[in-house]
């Protein structure tokens, strides 16, 4: 054998020994993947192949007091369309019929369909989109257009729900029921209620669904069963009643408009329990039109002014540094402390007049000396008896955003000086949130007893109670009875008598009780801008509710008193649920005559309410408000006929009792 002959040998065993070895390690490495490391690959490539899905769970609905849709999560579908799905036979059968359908819809032309539809097969485009953010009753339309109906994976129709929060009474309320907001990121944030009791009750669990990729960053159910089902969010009712919410809205909208006023708010709690019947929250803007842009009830504190003087004369009267016939000394209407001026908004002052009357005039050097004489040389004894009274703490709101209460203590040596005391007779140098303010007057109209303001009635998970929210008591007992009555009788006066501040908006027909607050604001900036307010209750001989009306840098040309930028808007507010809630008291039959002749006017609330075993006049009533009054009463309506016009077949005048029969003839 020549010797180039062996080498060709030599040379074609080698090559096919690195060959058997090549071949032997492949075969070692497919042995290794497939039985050592299998299911890892396995798992790896079904990971880039299938995924699960989250499903988000639907969020829980909230609801006013009465049940009415305050928030909800209103299912949203995108539909897309998996042009390789179908068969041939199928595509070419129902494409034309599928791109009128569409067309009818959508307002295009079919020709535009016919195009897109077959282009995406031809480019075997398996995530094709048809439409977004459809309602229900759309995606069902179009769920059942041709080829669609033959489902997803004959008919290449996909479905991809979410879900969107929808606020059915728009922009009323909603800084305190929440909103959506998102940032450039796509997170969300929830103001108010929606977002404080998210997490706890409205969020729920999310589900999950296989899906597999059809392409980059394009992924589609495989099946049409969940591999784990959503438990939506529990419903919220809350405490705020939609009538009541309206009323104060408006009423304030209206004096914010007229007043170019920069904000405001106004709050209505139920007495004894401390629900939130209402809150609006307006702020204005560069168009001076106005909105929900901060929740200034809760978050904003500031010095309150003169309704501060109440909580004032509660510490003056427990201490017994005076006594409300005490006569103060208003001189000619101006004091002064260290250099500063204190002045009563009436020129000359109000000269000698009672304790009691200076509250009800609101003077401020009358205030100012009662606090100053009576706690001068011990001011450490007038600031703890207002911490006692919880007016430094905060409410523990569930509701994210309190402000914090800001008072001076005479031990902090470096922030006291000589004006703090008298300042603060007056509301100066102290700040508070309107609902902070609010909670103490509440508590004077509860008889002394402090309860937490809230917002929640209770959880449900459809008819079933998860849980209930009670009254909490803050201070049973914020001060003693006799110091309550005192000044109750002086808030009545306020608004009764003619030398209160408040007597422009009382109303023979309804009592009310409240202390006017106006407040230089900014005054370091000497701006002349000023905070007018009203705080209040009503009835004042049995308190059902109480309300704060705040409003932020009025128009100084128009008016910037409490009384008649802030106090009106209490008024309207209370004579609104009067006419809607009349108040029903126990007591003997009157005599039919002496009844009538005690006021001309028997079609009035308050005349209704303190008689009710007396049938009053329905003559001059709508139908739907003298339905409601003699339901109201106990009795059994029953209406005949048409028309505006009413017959009452019980005269005006006589006893009624519960459950009697009473027929209204419409004419």
């Amino acid at each position: 054998m020549s010797k180039i002959k062996k080498n060709i040998i030599t040379r074609l065993y080698v090559v096919s020994f690195l060959m058997l070895l090549f071949a032997s390690s492949i075969i070692f490495k497919l042995i290794n993947i497939q039985f050592t490391n299998g299911d890892y690959y396995r798992e790896l490539s079904e990971n880039r192949i299938f995924k699960n899905i989250e499903i988000p769970a639907n969020r829980g609905n909230i609801y006013s007091e009465k049940g009415r849709l305050l928030a909800t999560s209103v299912p949203k579908y995108d539909i897309r369309f998996d042009a390789l799905a179908s068969t041939e036979k199928n595509f070419n059968k129902y494409v034309e019929k599928l791109s009128i359908e569409l067309g009818k819809n959508f307002n295009k032309p079919s020709e535009f369909y016919i195009k897109t539809l077959t282009n995406a097969r031809i480019n075997k485009n398996r995530y094709l989109l048809i439409a977004r953010n459809l309602g229900y009753s759309e995606y069902m339309k179009i769920k059942n257009f041709p080829l669609f109906k033959l489902g997803s994976f004959k008919g290449g129709i996909i479905t991809e729900q979410y879900t969107k929060r929808d606020y059915p009474i728009g922009g009323i309320a909603q800084r305190t029921v929440g909103y959506e907001r998102y940032d450039d990121f796509g997170n969300v944030t929830r103001p108010g209620i929606d977002g404080a009791f998210g997490p706890k009750y409205l969020k729920g669990e999310n589900g999950s669904r296989l899906s597999q990729k059809i392409g980059k960053g394009q992924w589609k159910p495989v099946e049409d069963f969940n591999q784990k089902e959503p438990r939506d969010g529990y419903d919220i009712y809350t405490t705020i009643n939609i009538e009541i919410q309206d009323v104060a809205h408006f009423a304030l909208l209206e004096q914010l408009e007229y007043y170019e006023a920069d904000h405001g708010s106004v709050i209505v709690m139920e007495t004894s329990t401390g629900e939130i019947r209402a809150i609006s929250n307006l702020g204005r803007t560069s168009e001076g039109k106005y909105y929900e842009k901060l929740n200034y009830a809760i978050g904003e504190s500031h010095e309150p002014g003169s309704t501060f003087k109440l909580m004032a004369m509660v510490a003056a009267l427990e201490d017994k540094v005076v006594d409300t016939s005490d006569v103060i000394d208003t001189r000619n209407g101006v004091l002064s402390f260290y250099g500063r001026k204190v002045k009563d908004s009436k020129k000359g002052g109000y000269g000698k007049i009672s304790a009691a009357k200076a509250f009800e005039v609101s003077s401020n050097t009358g205030l100012v000396q009662i606090i100053n004489n009576g706690y001068e040389k011990n001011p450490e004894k007038f600031i703890d008896r207002i911490f006692s009274m919880g007016l430094n703490n905060q409410l523990d709101l569930e509701l994210i955003g309190e402000g914090k209460p800001i008072f001076t203590h005479p031990s902090d040596k470096k922030n006291w000086d000589g004006l703090d005391l008298p300042w603060m007779a007056f509301g100066y140098g102290i700040s508070l949130t309107p609902l902070q303010t609010l909670t103490f007057y509440n508590a004077i109209a509860n008889n002394g007893k402090m309860v937490k303001p809230r917002f929640l009635k209770e959880v449900r998970s459809f008819d079933n109670v998860i849980k209930t929210f009670d009254p909490q008591i803050i201070n049973s007992s914020i001060c003693s009875s006799e110091t309550v009555n005192m000044v109750k009788q002086m808030m009545l006066n306020v608004i009764e008598k003619k030398h209160g501040t408040a007597h422009n908006i009382y109303d023979k027909n309804f009592s009310m009780a409240g202390k006017t607050g106006t407040c230089q604001t900014e005054y370091w900036k000497n701006t002349n801008l000023y905070i007018s307010s009203f705080a209040g209750y009503f009835p004042a001989e049995d308190p059902k509710y109480s309300c704060i009306v705040v409003i932020h840098k009025p128009n100084k040309t128009k008016g910037y008193y409490g009384n008649i930028v802030a106090a009106p808007v209490f008024k309207k507010i209370a004579q609104k649920i009067y006419s809607k809630t009349p108040i029903v008291h126990e007591q003997e039959f009157l005599p039919e005559i002496n009844v009538l002749k005690e006021d001309g006017n028997d079609t009035n609330p308050y005349y209704i309410s303190l008689h009710s075993s007396i049938m009053p006049d329905l003559s001059k009533m709508e139908l739907m408000d003298a339905i409601a009054l003699l339901e109201n009463f106990g009795m059994k309506v029953i209406i005949q006929g048409k028309g505006k016009k009413i017959t009452q077949s019980i005269k005006k005048g006589k006893r009624i009792k519960k459950n009697q029969k009473v027929i209204l003839k419409l004419s």
